[in-house]
């Protein structure tokens, strides 16, 4: 049984997968769980301490449960997570009728707010210069050896570490994990000043951006895919990606490639909401074209 329960009446579709999607990095992500019968399982560490919260969307309601410490907290927070603030209304999208089509197939689509920033901030630490496959292993195998088990019923499910459990992993066992000094270096700096970082979440997203930036090691991408998620910031595109330019302006434009300027140019229509523009972007499920072998990253383990 949980510690705690409620259920919301949202007065809108809610689409649980695509909205928390963001969260959850890579399939194997061992704090975010999505199962086939449409439950969504978050673990995560909270004011109050660890807890996982399990949420259902039925009929016109979204069932949470809560297990740990956090319970209350998670509770307290279901509207939020889930977009409550995130407001649509004003987003024209009659220009691009492709576009138009993935929010008419989603309409229960809205930008998450997890209020957690270190645990926004660390994976998108370890995004830097690496592939995809490799941030999502470290990740996963940060939260297996460092992490904690998940209150509730769900086996295998983690808390990630917090500012005091990072602070401890040696530098050897980053290496194990395929994080070299140069990623490791910023994260220890946010764990060192967690309390400082959490105090984002009272700012608005430009102000909470040059926070993080102040973090050795922090820049406008990794700020930006910060804030995206602990604050649900609807302006706040990851300028500085080595795929997302290139995405962004084909699905607009139908060239193959671009670069951040003409990305920028595009989006300027939608300046205040560009995030949510690049989200149906993403749900579109539009990919560039290749043109070459795919990239064989080297085994920084072994380095």
């Amino acid at each position: 049984m949980p510690d705690r329960g409620l259920t919301w009446r949202p007065g809108r579709a809610v689409d649980l997968r695509a909205t928390l999607g963001p969260l959850r990095r890579g399939a194997g992500d061992p704090s975010v769980r999505f199962d086939t019968d449409g439950a969504v399982y978050w673990a995560t560490g909270t004011p109050d301490g660890a807890g996982t919260l399990a949420l259902r969307v039925l009929g016109a309601e979204v069932e949470a449960q809560a297990w740990g410490d956090g319970a209350e907290w998670l509770l307290e927070q279901v509207p939020t997570l889930v977009g409550a603030r995130d407001d649509w209304s004003a987003l024209d999208l009659s220009a691009y009728p492709g576009l138009a089509e993935v929010w008419r197939r989603h309409p229960g689509l809205r930008l998450p707010r997890t209020d957690r920033v270190l645990e926004a901030l660390v994976p998108a630490i370890l995004e830097q210069r690496v592939t995809t496959r490799q941030a999502r292993q470290s990740w996963r195998e940060l939260l297996l050896r460092f992490g904690t088990p998940a209150p509730g019923p769900v086996a295998g499910l983690r808390v990630p570490p917090d500012a005091g459990a990072l602070l401890a992993v040696p530098s050897w066992d980053w290496h194990r994990m395929g994080v070299e000094l140069a990623r490791q270096r910023p994260i220890r700096a946010a764990a060192t000043v967690a309390r400082r970082m959490e105090e984002c979440t009272r700012m608005d997203a430009p102000a909470a951006m040059a926070r993080l930036r102040v973090l050795p090691g922090v820049g406008a991408w990794t700020a930006a895919e910060t804030v995206q998620r602990a604050l649900g910031a609807p302006d706040a595109v990851s300028f500085g990606d080595f795929h997302l330019h290139d995405v962004v302006v084909h699905a607009l434009t139908g060239r193959p490639r671009g670069d951040d300027a003409e990305m920028l140019a595009l989006l300027r229509p939608w300046a205040g909401q560009r995030q949510r523009v690049v989200r149906l972007v993403e749900l579109s499920g539009v990919r560039k074209p290749r043109f070459g072998p795919r990239y064989s990253p080297p085994d920084l383990r072994a380095m």
